[in-house]
């Protein structure tokens, strides 16, 4: 045999750029504060003059840019300019390599963390997370990543819920949360209390007469503006919209309801209206009312009479949320970035099939998004189970890797020490003012030092107490997570191989799928559908293989042909009868 001989590899950090060698790396960091209270903003300068005194210390290093967004929530990148302005000097080739504090620094949202290490990685940029010591460039930086940055997501998934509930007890106390003033009515911030406002009161009597007396919203807007009302922010259209609000809300008659909208989740920061997803709060006789009962009761009863008729939700039900598809909201179309919904061409003939198509092309029209197809429900369902197989053939010990690092990061939690913690200083504080009762009894200090210690401890108790109960939630969600982990595991190991679609292994495992995008010779493929897996792999797979052949095809059509909804035999026997999900 011959000899062979090793070439070493070289340092991670090629210190190669466009063909020029490098001789000194070009170095940026990254500092974020998520509030504007002074404590924060110390930290913020505290952060720039850090990096800039260590990347100066270094020889081998040139400071590049010190990137810095003050009071900015991490959870939205776009919203973070001097982010922006960094990743563009990136892939301008401006910088080697980026330093930052940690994970929640840089982005708490998974998908976005991932996406711009990715794509700093494909230009041989390394981002270096001090806390985590971790290094993008290296062959178990990924990995470990995508582990620690779901915790830091589940971070920021914990302070909302606790956030959430210090609101509802706000709320279950009687405090006014969210409300800023209404029409007929003005709000006093310093002590949480609305007073009539006289003069606008006038316009909220005229706006459920004229209801109670049979006018519309729309014709009751119009009087309003010819009159030369105007609005609580001073407009002087008045929409049907909002004359209908005025009759809706319960205030007018002195009770108030809160609670009324919702957060979805702390990334999208979705807002939507509480059909019972959420407690709500009702209060009577709250604040001095401006219509009364009878008028008010007399309007909603006018006003459900009218929207008998329309089409309503039922029983508190959100169709449009309520994910009744497996693939509702989980479809992106691969050449425009639009969802796709659900649709059934030719109901109620032989030739009945259920289809998903880009919302863009069927409500814009098809040269808002010309590449794409409607494709089968059921070649979606066929290509799913063919990508999970895959998935489990090739990537097994991937996600069994995956799953323990998610382990040993979960369980070096220190919530229970601080749970600990905060039980030891709840235990201390009854017993000092058990104590300090003894004293009084003793006649050892005066009634006005007892009372004054006494409400001091109970007011640092009750403190102790509210974030125990937090701590007690995080604790609570950490062993949710490790719950899921297990069905996770679980499921993997129990469905090796899947015979047909199963929606709960799809939705266990899969993030969203992208329908169309270019072959590997850049050639435009609008059934190729693409897996993006929670963990962050991805899979393709030729949608086209698992069309079913049309019913009434003929020798001369192609079994694989992609469903067109702009052809001829669709103008005349399509229903074309849409389910929009999403």
């Amino acid at each position: 045999m011959q000899e062979v001989e090793v070439i070493k590899a070289k340092n991670v950090l090629s210190r190669q750029a466009r063909g020029k060698a490098i001789e000194r790396l070009r170095v940026a960091a990254y500092c974020r504060v998520s509030t504007d209270s002074e404590d924060q903003l110390n930290s913020y300068k505290s952060q720039v003059q850090y990096y800039t005194d260590m990347i100066k210390k270094n020889k081998e290093w040139v400071l590049a840019d010190i990137y810095a967004d003050e009071a900015i929530t991490g959870t939205q990148v776009t919203k973070r300019e001097d982010f922006q302005r960094m990743i563009n000097d990136c892939m301008n080739g401006e910088i080697d390599m980026v330093f930052t504090k940690s994970i929640s620094r840089f982005a708490r949202n998974t998908l976005d963390t991932l996406k711009y290490v990715r794509m700093l990685k494909e230009r041989n940029i390394a981002i270096y997370f001090e806390d985590e010591k971790i290094n993008t460039l290296t062959m178990d930086g990924e990995l470990l990543l995508v582990v620690l940055s779901s915790v830091a997501q589940q971070e920021v998934e914990n302070i909302s819920a606790n956030v959430k509930k210090g609101l509802k007890m706000k709320m279950k106390r009687g405090e006014l949360v969210g409300f800023q003033g209404c029409i007929g009515y003005d709000y006093h911030p310093e002590d949480k209390t609305i007073t009539v406002n006289q003069e606008e009161a006038e316009i909220v009597r005229y706006i459920f007469n004229r209801y109670v007396d049979g006018a519309g919203g729309s014709v009751i807007g119009q009087e309003l503006e010819s009159l030369g009302y105007k609005t609580k922010y001073g407009s002087s259209t008045w929409a049907p919209s909002t004359v209908i609000g005025i009759i809706k809300n319960e205030k007018y008659k002195g009770d108030i309801l809160l609670g009324k909208t919702f957060t979805v989740d702390p990334i999208s920061k979705r807002r939507l209206e509480n059909m019972g997803e959420e407690d709500k709060f009702y209060m009577k006789d709250h604040h001095e009312p401006i219509i009364s009962e009878e008028v008010f009761e007399k309007a909603q009863e006018i006003l459900n009479r009218r929207n008998k008729n329309r089409t309503t939700v039922g029983s508190g039900k959100r169709e449009k949320y309520s994910r009744k598809y497996a693939f509702s909201c989980m479809l992106e179309c691969g050449f425009c970035g639009g969802t796709l919904t659900r649709r059934n061409w030719h109901s109620g003939s032989k030739y009945s099939k259920v289809i998903w198509q880009c919302v863009t092309a069927t409500k814009k029209g098809k040269k808002f998004c010309k590449h794409s197809k409607g494709i089968p429900e059921t070649a979606i369902e066929e290509a799913f189970v063919e990508s999970y197989r895959l998935l489990c053939d090739d990537n097994k010990d991937v996600l069994e890797e995956f799953l323990q690092r998610m382990d040993d990061t979960l369980s070096s939690s220190v919530v229970s020490k601080q749970l600990a913690k905060a039980e030891k200083e709840i235990d201390a504080l009854e017993k000092k003012k058990s104590k300090l009762v003894d004293m009084r009894l003793e006649e050892i200090i005066d009634k006005e030092t007892y009372e004054s210690k006494y409400a001091d401890l109970v007011s640092k108790q009750e403190q102790l107490v509210e974030e125990r109960q937090k701590l007690q939630e995080t604790s609570d969600n950490e062993k949710d997570i490790k719950k899921r982990l297990k069905e996770f595991k679980k499921t993997l190991e129990q469905n090796e191989v899947l015979d047909k679609f199963d929606r709960y292994v799809f939705e266990s495992i899969v993030e969203k799928v992208i329908v169309g995008g270019l072959d590997e010779n850049g050639n435009v493929d609008p059934a190729q559908l693409t897996f993006v897996y929670k963990t962050g792999l991805k899979n393709s797979v030729d949608g086209a293989k698992f069309k079913t052949q049309r019913k009434n095809a003929r020798g001369r059509h192609r079994t694989n042909e992609l469903c067109s909804h702009d052809s001829n035999e669709v103008d005349k026997m399509c229903s074309d009868s849409s389910n929009d999900t999403c």
